[in-house]
């Protein structure tokens, strides 16, 4: 082995940090016993909502529906249906300000505001799908009521009101036609969706992933499962948002403890911490000063690494794709020894093979709950979304290769990792038109 990488490895592992301290299958059991904890209405650090809305569904051709989009401090708006190939076809799409982003509003300002949105669209349908990606406890009528807006949002009357209810009657206030049947659901959950039919394959199930930002996962679980949620059909089934980020009990070293007592948030979101854009670059950064202090490096990095203020994690993708360019850790790296690069890289390259091991404990936990892909004719269908996922080097390839040793290869069950382009507006429109 590489002595810079063995003197890499050797320091995480004194930390319980590398990628070798975080053994699949324990971690799986974890998952799969705090998802049956959150199923049956007991403590768990994953929420496991129902969200009432089916995957099994049809989805009618030649049919518009009214779509919306919020998230973060965007809102977009659009029609859509699905032609006779079963594609869908967006029109008339418009983007905004999520309300509430400028200024302060109150609960008649906000959803006035919000409805006045529609007003291109109102005629088109009497159903909307409204991806709205906050925090919402879901009813069985489809409709959500408000937990918490994200920070950016300042419309503090609208928390505890029912999204689809108020939209829906202020549009009509506003004259914008008759009331309308609104379907709530979040940006997991419509991505999940979105996979539905995708190109007349054949998948025998579909789980929702978005790890970009943050992260969550949602997936279908068969109703006599949900012990926590009364009078449903046993039959039958629905699509659960699992709230995956908020998993507390995946191996975690003592950096990462280290890490998050320092967040806004200490002792909850302990996988989004590991593993999403929010949060892997500080992490890194964190290690690897943790590393300089320790002697790992030079005198001339430790500093410059000291000195840095902080690190998002497409600085950090920067470096693993250029480690001798124009970005932060490269520099750093520049002032001192030749090797210090090779040592941040490994470190670096470890912690995010590690978030790709942990993605794909989450995956399998999803795809074993389902039953399902035991015919690789008729794999699962993961609709992945999300910047890190996608952009952060090698993290994909990591996450596709665990995936293939640990649950095709042990278990004989197949997925299949696709992405479907404006899979928000797209899985929107499905819960509208089938829900």
């Amino acid at each position: 082995m590489n002595p810079l990488l063995k003197k890499a490895i050797d320091f995480l592992q004194s930390y319980e940090m590398d990628v070798e301290n975080v053994d699949f299958q324990s971690n799986l059991d974890a998952f799969a016993e705090q998802m049956q904890q959150g199923l049956t209405g007991r403590d768990s650090t994953l929420e496991m909502i129902p969200t009432f809305l089916s995957a099994a569904n049809q989805v009618p051709s030649s049919t518009p529906v009214i779509v919306a989009d919020a998230g973060g401090t965007n809102f977009r708006v659009a029609t859509v249906y699905f032609d006779e190939n079963n594609t869908p076809v967006i029109e008339n799409l418009q983007k905004f300000t999520m309300p509430g982003v400028e200024k302060e509003l109150s609960r008649k300002e906000f959803f006035e505001a919000m409805s006045a949105y529609f007003k291109n669209v109102a005629s088109a349908s009497d159903q909307i799908g409204f991806c709205f990606s906050y925090p919402v406890q879901m009813r069985p009528n489809k409709d959500g009521e408000l937990i918490r807006f994200a920070k950016e949002i300042k419309a503090p009357e609208v928390v505890g009101q029912m999204i689809g209810a108020n939209l829906t009657e202020t549009m009509v206030s506003m004259g914008l036609g008759s009331k309308k049947n609104s379907v709530i659901l979040n940006d997991t959950v419509a991505t999940l969706l979105a996979g539905v039919g995708y190109q007349n394959r054949m998948f025998s199930s579909t789980i929702g992933f978005i790890l970009g930002t943050g992260t969550n996962t949602s997936y279908v679980e068969q109703n006599a499962n949900i012990i926590k949620q009364g009078e449903l059909d046993p039959d039958g089934s629905m699509i659960i948002n699992v709230e995956s980020g908020g998993m507390g009990r995946v191996h975690r070293g003592k950096l990462d403890d280290m890490f998050d007592a320092s967040t806004n948030n200490p002792g909850s979101q302990r996988l989004e911490k590991m593993i999403s854009g929010a949060y892997l670059g500080p992490l890194v950064l964190l290690t690897l000063q943790k590393a300089a202090s320790e002697g790992l490096v030079s005198a001339s990095t430790a500093a410059a690494l000291k000195s840095l203020c902080g690190l998002d994690t497409k600085e950090l993708n920067d470096f693993m794709s250029y480690p001798y360019s124009n970005n932060p850790l490269a520099k750093a790296c520049a002032k001192g020894a030749e090797e210090d690069a090779q040592i941040l890289y490994a470190i670096a390259d470890r912690l995010i093979e590690r978030a790709a091991k942990l993605t794909a404990i989450n995956l399998s936990a999803m795809a074993i709950k389902t039953g399902q892909g035991t015919d690789p004719t008729r794999p699962i269908c993961i609709v992945a979304e999300g910047t890190t996922f996608y952009h952060l080097k090698t993290l994909r390839d990591r996450v596709e290769f665990y995936l293939k040793s640990h649950l095709e290869d042990k278990r004989g069950i197949y997925t299949e990792i696709i992405t479907v382009d404006n899979a928000t507006l797209i899985g929107a429109a499905i819960a509208g038109l089938t829900n």
